[in-house]
């Protein structure tokens, strides 16, 4: 028998196990991050798309939750992801607009990227699409968090074969790494290579915390699509390019469900803005929702959000309050245990709202919608103001590939209700007063921050891109 002094010692440590066993931090989650070039609000399936279909999307949305009212925070390429991956509103960060071959700037390495705050927390890292922060060398995303990159630097309409590129576009580069691994690549097969690239890097690192990021060219004019999914469609080649995009979702979906890592990864899919109506048949829909990319009518900002973590996210659930791809980093920030950066970013945390914590609120009071330099429209609320700008407009819209042209109407000051008017027609600025002048109050705040070209004030809070001089 044993003494009793050896039996208490024996006590001691199997209680001083179990008690380091239970205070031991939970697995990191695996985060995968879809992001889709110019697909609108309706190209889902479960958003009320036509002509095809999406199950490995629908799936995801009935697995998950599905946002009715996310946004963008500029309906366009750069100053859109310059805002998911940072946090921040884009004039924050000052990148703008749609950054080309000829580009001096990019993102300072003083920004801090979803990738660097998982990367501080041992997470492996990876990009595989297009990137449009920079081109230059400094400015990929090998220098801002990425262990791995592949894909083009900026959109694929910027080569020579563009339908009006003239002189304006060398040939288009493909990358790996930082160095450019073949010129004007096959671009029916890019889907097809991001997606074998987002498999082999789940395999490679399924036994530790895993960041893979999956920003896709299309479906972004020229579309291309492979011979797999070309001619499937009622739609004619945009419906072939977004069935294509659905498989790739499938396919990473597959594997994370092969290695038994569903569980533990939460995967979101949305949008950089909406369609380039402009193009006609090669454009998605928005509808109900009013124009369309390169302006801040809902149409141009309001895009797709899904968002499935098993366990933790209610599944087929609907979230309606306001929320913004500059939300995403803090909230996984607070997943992982991530350290937010010390300067100022404008996200916030949304996870009572993606884990359908009862009663929770947008955190937002307001979200501001700039196109370049000009505060155009705020929301708050069921309501949105728009300033007086004008805006591009289709007149006549194109088909085949090819641009139509672009009209330039003007709006004057609007205030519409998006619960009762999601298509924005109905102007009551006459009959809310009391809503306008609460709003313009917000406006003059963020004019404060972030300037605005319109009124020729300089934004107190805006932070330099980095350039190469």
């Amino acid at each position: 028998m044993f003494p009793l002094s050896r039996i208490a010692l024996l006590l001691i440590a199997i209680s001083a196990a179990v008690t380091s066993a239970s205070a031991a931090p939970a697995k990191l989650p695996n985060v995968v991050l879809i992001f889709c070039d110019d697909m609108a609000y309706a190209d889902i399936g479960s958003y009320g798309a036509k002509g095809y279909k999406t199950p490995n999307l629908d799936r995801l949305a009935r697995q998950g939750v599905k946002f009715t009212d996310f946004y963008v925070a500029q309906p366009v390429c750069s100053a859109s992801r310059a805002a998911l991956l940072t946090g921040c509103y884009p004039n924050r960060v000052g990148i703008k607009g749609a950054l080309g071959p000829q580009s001096k700037i990019g993102i300072n390495s003083n920004e801090v990227t979803i990738a660097e705050i998982l990367k501080e927390r041992g997470y492996a890292t990876a990009i595989y699409g297009k990137w449009h922060l920079g081109h230059r060398t400094e400015f990929l995303p090998l220098r801002h968090g990425f262990d791995d990159y592949f894909g083009l630097p900026y959109s694929n309409d910027m080569w020579p074969k563009h339908p009006s590129a003239g002189t304006n576009y060398p040939p288009l580069p493909l990358i790996q790494g930082e160095q450019p691994i073949e010129l004007m690549p096959d671009q029916t097969r890019l889907t097809t290579w991001y997606t074998e690239h987002a498999v082999k890097f789940i395999e490679r690192n399924k036994q530790q915390p895993f960041f893979l990021y999956v920003p896709h060219n299309m479906p972004h004019v020229p579309l291309f699509v492979s011979d797999k999914f070309a001619g499937k469609t009622k739609r004619g080649l945009f419906g072939d390019v977004i069935s294509e995009i659905d498989w790739s979702v499938g396919q990473i979906l597959d594997t994370l469900k092969k290695h038994h890592l569903e569980e533990n990864t939460l995967v979101i899919f949305t949008s950089d803005n909406g369609p380039w109506l402009v193009y006609g048949d090669h454009a998605g829909s928005a509808k109900p929702l009013r124009e369309g990319k390169a302006t801040v009518f809902d149409g141009g900002v309001r895009v797709p959000f899904i968002a499935r973590w098993p366990g933790k996210i209610p599944a087929g659930s609907v979230c309606r309050e306001p929320a913004m791809t500059i939300d995403v980093l803090p909230t996984i920030a607070r997943l992982t245990g991530g350290r937010l950066p010390s300067h100022p970013i404008d996200g916030l945390d949304i996870w009572p709202l993606l884990s359908g914590e009862r009663k929770a609120k947008s955190p937002h009071d307001a979200l501001y919608f700039y196109w370049d330099d000009h505060l155009q429209a705020i929301r708050s609320g069921a309501w949105k103001l728009h300033f007086p700008h004008d805006y591009a407009k289709p007149d006549p819209i194109g088909g085949g590939g090819r641009p139509g042209k672009l009209a330039r109407p003007k709006t004057a000051l609007a205030l519409f209700n998006l619960e009762n008017d999601p298509s924005e027609t109905k102007d009551l600025s006459a009959k809310h007063p009391d809503v306008v002048a609460r709003l313009e109050a917000l406006a003059a705040r963020a004019r404060v921050e972030f300037g605005d070209s319109a009124t020729k004030q300089k934004g107190t809070g805006v932070r330099e891109p980095g350039r190469v001089l």
